[in-house]
């Protein structure tokens, strides 16, 4: 009797270590508050780049919220976003770097797909190293096998403007909400590309580090 109780117990510890480290590779996202922040044009008024960052974790609401204001589906009936792209391509993905590892932004699911564990900030960073104190750093790869015409400096030009309102999305928000963020196109790109396993046709373009103010 007392081996079965042990057998039984030593499952529901295994159980619960695979349930935990299943969960570390998804993380839930909250719906989106589309009541919160300031009038648009007060939080204009409020935005500027940050120049130091606190290293505080920057909660799941508002992370939640800040992907969904960058890209998140403003339409589900239609799958459009909150961002315009050239031809509807939505060529634009969303990885987030934490201390804990690099996450891919799912719209679709709303949630956070592990792509790889550990703390790549410091790719983010490139020579500003203070860059990599920020909690949470935004990349955003356009993927321009998505467009269905044009030739490769047309998709290029159409993947930079892409990005650039996905990031003025993250910059009006988080200047709404009062949180320090910065655009930026320095980092480690190659470096990147082969970390997050990405293909040819995968463009890192731009970073956002994002804390709360200090």
């Amino acid at each position: 009797m007392a081996s079965k109780t042990l057998v039984g117990m030593t499952c529901l510890v295994l159980l619960a270590g695979f349930a935990q480290a299943q969960e570390q590779k998804t993380i839930l996202l909250n719906p989106p508050d589309t009541t919160r922040g300031l009038p648009v044009m007060k939080a204009l008024a409020h935005r500027a780049s940050a120049r130091d960052f606190d290293t505080t974790a920057v909660s799941l609401r508002d992370l939640s919220d800040i992907l969904w204001a960058a890209n998140g589906i403003n339409r589900p009936a239609e799958g459009k976003r909150t961002a315009p792209s050239a031809m509807n391509a939505q060529d634009v993905d969303i990885y987030v770097a934490m201390k804990s590892g690099v996450y891919l932004y799912d719209p679709k699911q709303n949630l956070l797909r592990l792509i790889v564990e550990g703390d790549y900030r410091n790719l983010l960073a490139g020579r500003q190293e203070w860059v990599a104190k920020a909690p949470v750093i935004l990349l955003l790869v356009s993927d321009i096998s998505r467009f269905r015409a044009g030739q490769e400096t047309q998709k290029l030009q159409w993947a930079a403007m892409d990005a650039a309102m996905v990031a003025q999305n993250v910059l009006v928000f988080c200047a709404s909400e009062g949180l320090a963020c910065r655009p930026r196109a320095s980092m480690e790109s190659e470096k990147l590309k082969e970390v997050l396993g990405l293909s040819a046709t995968q463009y890192p373009l731009l970073n956002v580090p994002i804390s709360y103010k200090k």
